[in-house]
């Protein structure tokens, strides 16, 4: 593992913009190369969109950070090159199990249905991702791709006008000053630049501590998520385990609220903690220890003028859910293909409202889920603690009991529900892709249905007749037709028809559904593509 973190991936190097005249403008430039700034700036590059990434780092993080990517952020990854690496070399989970005591009061499977190309979850150690999403930005260059990494570089100062930003750069050979069209702040959820332009959270920090240890052990327990409450081993609190591709065990402990943190992270301590749950005869190594607080806030809006916030730089979430890095690529998602139609101005600057109105409602949806799971994990009085526990007991005997426990609600895609780009419905097809709703994939002949969906906006009929292509104000929309007698299981009745006989479904380049009729109506869909675009 040392290697990896050893060897600098994107060292510094001197750039031509330090020694221009004036400072050098750019269209889009994004502070922080963690997994949301790389994938937004592949995404962007791959649509031809000049970018440049700045970080102070020049190597993956340390340490395992977030390790579970759910099935959507997947298919994201899909969408973007990298997702084979992940799932090859991740391990794959679908069942959880939760306990009380020592007792199992249930178990749980995320994905029963068949039909996906990605399961409902992998466990991969954050560094990974992001070795990953640095070798296919260095495919994109080799391929003539417009996308730069700047290691070694670190924005002091950052100020803007109504017609763009300009970031100060620090590096060991001085600062400099470039110009942006847009900035994104990929940079973490202390960000300097969110810190920089006097912006803060609006939210709650929850009084409990959780200690993260990163085992390295060869064990025999199953690829499952495994949650307690009120172990033996660590009475009155709680615990996770999950594993972790190398023979890698992330082991979380509750702690409490009033602790020494000092003293919980010194070795021996975190020693007799992992001794009292797996027991003294198991050899491991420690890899790496940090503790959390959890915390459930977002900032009020996610742009201010010519600089936007993506990832945990706009909002945090308590980990318990993997609603942290999963949601910070759905924010690359959503944000690419708006700012490449700002940029040829084939929309107006107020399609980045869009931005803000999906991805806050996205934010808010993971903070309700979250603080939700926070509450029942660590009840704040007397009474909601014999609650909670008088739930996890029933929950062992009696299936209706057993939506109550909360271990941490899973990520699941956000759908748009009233976003400014929905438009039409039709209430006889299946509710999971209404207008807002992300695609649910499907085998189709020839592969995959989200893998023929990678680029642009696509117009899916089923067995209707529409138009090849046709183009509204620029943009172009290509037509995917599909037939059910080419769908044996019933697929795309279950998953796009429901009652209706035909289908034709508007969907935008990040794969969610804009629109959607049971009959081809071109104007319609022309009507349709505009309002998607912000026009």
């Amino acid at each position: 593992m040392g290697k990896v973190f050893e060897v600098p991936l994107y060292p510094y190097q001197r750039s031509a913009d330090q020694d221009a005249a004036a400072p050098v403008r750019h269209p889009v430039v994004v502070v922080g190369a963690g997994p949301v700034g790389l994938a937004l700036a592949i995404d962007l590059a791959m649509q031809d969109v000049p970018v440049v990434v700045i970080d102070e780092n020049d190597k993956v993080s340390w340490g395992s950070r977030a390790i579970c990517f759910a099935k959507r952020p997947l298919e994201i990854l899909d969408r973007l090159g990298c997702g084979d690496p992940m799932v090859d070399k991740g391990v794959i989970w679908n069942l959880g199990k939760v306990y009380f005591d020592e007792r199992q009061v249930f178990g749980f499977n995320l994905l029963p249905e068949q039909g996906h190309k990605r399961p409902a979850f992998i466990n991969l150690q954050q560094y990974y991702l992001e070795q990953y999403l640095v070798e296919r930005a260095r495919e994109l260059q080799r391929q003539g791709k417009p996308i730069e990494l700047r290691g070694g570089s670190k924005v002091v100062e950052v100020s803007q006008d109504e017609g763009g930003a300009e970031l100060t750069i620090s590096t060991p050979e001085g600062p400099y000053q470039i110009k942006a069209d847009w900035v994104v702040a990929c940079d973490g959820a202390a960000s300097p630049i969110r810190t920089m332009m006097g912006l803060d959270f609006l939210g709650r920090v929850f009084e409990d501590n959780f200690l993260i240890a990163d085992v390295v052990m060869e064990a025999k327990f199953p690829t499952e998520r495994w949650f307690w409450f009120d172990p033996p081993f660590n009475r009155g609190q709680s615990a996770l385990l999950h594993k972790q591709p190398d023979n890698v065990w992330r082991i979380d402990f509750q702690l409490g609220w009033d602790i020494d943190r000092t003293e919980e992270l010194k070795r021996e301590n975190i020693d007799r903690r992992l001794r009292a749950m797996l027991g003294e005869e198991i050899s491991y190594e420690l890899e790496w220890s940090s503790i959390y607080t959890f915390q459930c806030r977002r900032m009020d809006r996610f742009h201010e003028g010519r600089v936007i916030f993506a990832g945990d730089s706009a909002h945090q979430v308590s980990p318990f859910g993997a609603r942290g890095a999963n949601s910070g690529l759905q924010d690359a998602d959503n944000l690419a293909w708006k700012l490449k139609l700002i940029l040829d101005g084939t929309s107006p600057l107020t399609l980045i409202k869009s931005y803000d109105a999906e991805r806050v409602h996205g934010a808010e949806e993971n903070i309700l889920n979250s603080s939700r799971s926070t509450d029942f994990i660590t009840p704040k009085s007397e009474i909601s603690r014999i609650f909670r526990d008088a739930v996890l007991d029933l929950s062992e005997r009696y299936e209706a009991t057993r939506p109550m426990v909360n271990s941490g609600r899973l990520s699941v895609p956000c759908t748009y529900d009233g976003s400014p780009l929905n438009s039409d419905d039709c209430a006889a097809m299946p509710e999971r892709t209404r207008p807002g709703s992300p695609m649910v994939d499907a085998p189709v002949p020839g592969g995959w249905l989200l893998d023929q969906l990678k680029t642009g906006f696509h117009l899916l009929t089923i067995d209707e007749d529409a138009p090849d292509t046709l183009e509204v104000s620029g943009v172009a929309l290509n037509r995917l037709a599909l037939s059910t007698s080419d769908d044996a299981e019933g697929y795309l009745k279950q998953r796009y028809l429901g009652e209706a006989q035909k289908a034709v479904y508007l969907v935008r380049p990040d794969q969610h559904v804009a629109s959607r009729w049971d009959h081809y109506d071109e104007t319609a869909v022309r009507v349709a593509l505009l309002k998607a675009i912000g026009r």
